[in-house]
């Protein structure tokens, strides 16, 4: 199966923004098929951004931005011994891993200070486009990661 490429879907850019990168995050979100559920959740978070006087599209798509990472490490095998090996990441995946970053860190934050997801959503995203938060002490840490082992790089193949 590796000569055969898989044609991308576009999908549907969503109804209220008209953009394809909250479709994406809706769907990050959603579980077991419910995605009106997921919806809910993501437009409620993008109307506290709202009330906090900035356009919602905007923060979230520097928020995307900001935390997708530049270089990763991939583990590669050469002689038997496995290298972490530093790599470019590219477009999608970094977009993927960014969306993935956010709302795993946006699930995490603390049920004190916020009550429900959506709240926990629009604090993240607000403070990953200010450079702030756990989603970008992420990205940092992949990146040193891929820096220190920047000696294998000629593995990459």
């Amino acid at each position: 199966m590796r000569g055969k490429r898989v044609k991308k879907v576009l999908l549907i850019a969503d109804p209220i923004y008209g953009n394809r990168l909250v479709t994406r995050l809706i769907n990050r979100i959603m579980l077991s098929g419910k995605k009106h559920v997921a919806e809910h959740h993501v437009y409620d978070a993008f109307n506290r951004i709202k009330e906090k006087g900035e356009d919602p599209v905007k923060v979230f798509e520097l928020a995307v931005a900001t935390v997708g990472p530049k270089m990763e490490v991939r583990a590669r095998r050469v002689g038997g011994a496995s290298y972490q090996v530093p790599s470019e990441v590219r477009g999608d995946r970094r977009i993927s891993l960014a969306l993935r970053w956010i709302v795993a860190f946006a699930k995490k934050r603390a049920n004190r200070e916020y009550h429900t997801f959506a709240e926990k959503l629009a604090v993240e995203i607000l403070d990953a486009s200010k450079g702030l938060g756990e989603s970008i002490k992420k990205r940092d840490t992949m990146q040193r990661m891929a820096d220190a082992n920047r000696a294998f790089a000629h593995f990459k193949w």
